[in-house]
């Protein structure tokens, strides 16, 4: 069974503040491991919560606000200190690659593995694994900003060892069996799939909303995840400010969740100015019951 999950790293918005730190996200996936942002301390949070951070392949950055790239740098100067050699590919906005490449510069740091940057410029499909893909989609904020699909892909049919029995299918078809193809016996009767197999699970899927303004759209990229993480900058009182600061409230994330049929939300990138989160989970269960804080340290499966 693949384990998917994600671990919070951080989820405060630009000022680390009350024990909380800015944007960072790993989102697992059998044996892969992706970073999501990398916020300030992201390195420090990976050593509190034992992130196996060579196993990170690929880094998806959703913008160029600090708050969800001033860790980088040292992330990837740590990587080499650490005796790094796998490559590893950055995902980003295209300015990003100019920002990261001057900084190596001026310290003639030299990284013992390669690093590839891939600019994000349109939506679509950005990895391809055997069992996973991660897509961009645009959301609405200050500067060009991107929300990342993680979905598994289609699982094969499941076996019935007993109907194969029954019905005498040799080993060397089962593989074809998985793919949804019937069998012919050597009479020329055709057995079908549906009396061989049982139907797999559907595929699960985790979205991640990057900062962004409300926006109905959003939950159209977001159709019936298991795992919806979006903002939720400000209680809504607050809705005002939000706008202006192309942020969305509490009660705004738990109606893209609604509205996307999303089977479960987790709020975070919370604003400084809130000491205690609690008021936030109480008004976004007040329109989405599967809500849940993305607190620091804890661990969602998708």
């Amino acid at each position: 069974m693949n384990v998917f999950a994600v671990t919070i790293l951080g989820n405060n918005s630009a000022l680390p503040m009350h024990n909380r730190h800015p944007t960072a996200q790993v989102v697992y996936y059998d044996e892969h491991l992706f970073l999501v942002d990398c916020g300030e301390a992201t390195q420090i949070q990976m050593t509190r919560y034992k992130i196996r951070r060579n196993r990170i392949r690929y880094i998806f950055i959703s913008h160029l606000h600090g708050d969800h790239y001033f860790g980088l740098p040292g992330l990837l100067t740590g990587f080499g200190l650490n005796g790094r050699t796998e490559d590893l590919w950055i995902f980003s906005p295209p300015l990003l690659k100019e920002i990261i490449e001057m900084q190596l510069q001026a310290s003639h740091t030299v990284l013992p593995y390669m690093l590839h940057f891939v600019p994000i410029e349109n939506e679509g499909v950005l990895v391809d694994e055997k069992k996973i893909t991660v897509s961009c989609f645009a959301v609405n904020h200050r500067v060009p900003c991107w929300g990342f699909l993680f979905k598994e892909k289609e699982k094969p049919f499941k076996l019935d060892n007993q109907k194969l029995q029954q019905y005498g299918i040799p080993l060397s078809y089962y593989h074809r069996l998985k793919e949804g193809e019937d069998y012919i016996a050597e009479n020329g009767e055709i057995i079908k799939n549906e009396w061989l197999t049982k139907p797999p699970q559907p595929p699960s899927g985790y979205a991640f909303c990057a900062d962004t303004v409300f926006d109905e759209r959003i939950a159209e990229k977001c159709r019936n995840v298991s795992l919806l993480y979006h903002e939720a900058t400000y209680l809504d009182d607050q809705r005002e400010k939000a706008m202006s600061r192309m942020h969305s409230t509490s009660k705004q994330a738990a109606t893209i969740a609604l509205k996307a049929n999303a089977r479960r939300l987790i709020i975070g990138h919370f604003s400084s100015r809130y000491e205690t989160l609690e008021d936030f989970i109480t008004e976004a269960r007040e329109i989405f019951p599967e809500t849940d804080l993305a607190l620091e340290g804890t661990t969602y499966l998708v």
